[in-house]
């Protein structure tokens, strides 16, 4: 097979899955997104005779442009653009998972300063300002004083671009100094690790600690679900515990249906340009192999669709 790497960067993630393309002996198309040129009808033939080209773009401009051009040509795209537009954008990704009945911390989503000054006051301090567009917990800010909120968003409203000026303000979820990700295809989880640390944002990026976790039967339904919610693919499905996980005993085996309102996890994102490195390095699985098992699969089933078509 012949799969496509579009990408701005080829950081330590994608080294892994270029390695294991290669093991296996198919053909890899480096594709630097910097370079590429789309057209209306047409597209270069390095993508165009690609069975599979897997999204690794940086950018979320990029991701979101390059992948419809992809779609549009009839390039079989992992995620795909549906995908993407719906988990680059905080509040669609909210949206989504209300929508399937996936709980979610609580969000409001305001288009000045005064009345998201209001929605931080009935939330209560602490609360949450996060930027709709964003990753690594960048311009995320927990907000524990009307004074800091004034100030937060003062400089959100004068920032200038637009997005700034939409407020998505959403609970406080008081976790147990940690939270959960969980890298799944196409919703079947691949492997989970907790990001732990004493600051409020755990992510691994930011210097959380990782550990190998075990996913219970809820999570697995809640991963499968978030999944099915923003469109499936290869995504980072990211869940917070919540006080009726930190009160049943580990070796129970107890757990709740999520729709009765007491689920023991949160999922507060779906990433679309997941990175695994830090996963594979926490987890006993072979996360790129994983990943590229199920790649081909998708690409052997996107070929069978052109030959029916």
């Amino acid at each position: 097979m012949k799969f496509g790497l579009l990408y701005s960067r080829i950081r330590r993630d994608e080294k892994l899955l270029l390695s294991e393309l290669r093991e296996r002996g198919h053909e890899v198309a480096k594709l630097d997104v910097r370079e590429q040129r789309f057209g209306l009808n047409a597209t270069d033939a390095g993508l165009a005779d690609c069975d599979l080209v897997v999204d690794r773009c940086l950018a979320t401009s990029r991701s979101l442009y390059a992948t419809r051009f992809l779609s549009a040509y009839g390039v079989p795209v992992v995620n795909g653009p549906e995908t993407a537009a719906v988990c680059a954008d905080k509040v669609k990704n909210s949206l989504a998972l209300e929508a399937a009945g996936v709980p979610t911390p609580a969000t409001e989503v305001t288009f000045t300063k005064e009345a998201a000054m209001r929605s931080i006051e009935e939330f209560g301090y602490p609360c949450v300002v996060k930027p709709v567009v964003g990753s690594w917990g960048r311009l995320m800010a927990k907000i524990d004083s009307e004074n800091a909120a004034e100030a937060i968003l003062e400089h959100k409203a004068t920032l200038g671009h637009y997005e700034h000026k939409v407020f998505y303000v959403q609970e406080y979820v008081d976790k147990p100094g940690r939270d959960i990700r969980v890298l799944a295809c196409d919703g079947e989880p691949v492997a989970a690790m907790t990001r732990s640390s004493d600051h409020w944002l755990t992510n691994a990026a930011k210097g959380g600690a990782t550990a190998a976790f075990d996913l219970d039967d809820e999570a697995r339904e809640l991963v499968k679900t978030a999944s099915d919610a923003v469109g499936g693919g290869l995504l980072g499905v990211d869940l917070m515990e919540t006080d009726e996980a930190r009160s049943a005993p580990e070796s129970s085996g107890e757990r709740s249906d999520p729709r009765d309102g007491e689920s023991r996890y949160t999922v507060h994102e779906v990433n679309h340009t997941v990175e695994f490195k830090a996963l594979n390095e926490a987890s006993e699985v072979d996360v790129p192999a994983a990943v590229v098992d199920w790649l081909e699969l998708k690409a052997e089933t996107a070929g069978e669709a052109v030959m029916t078509a």
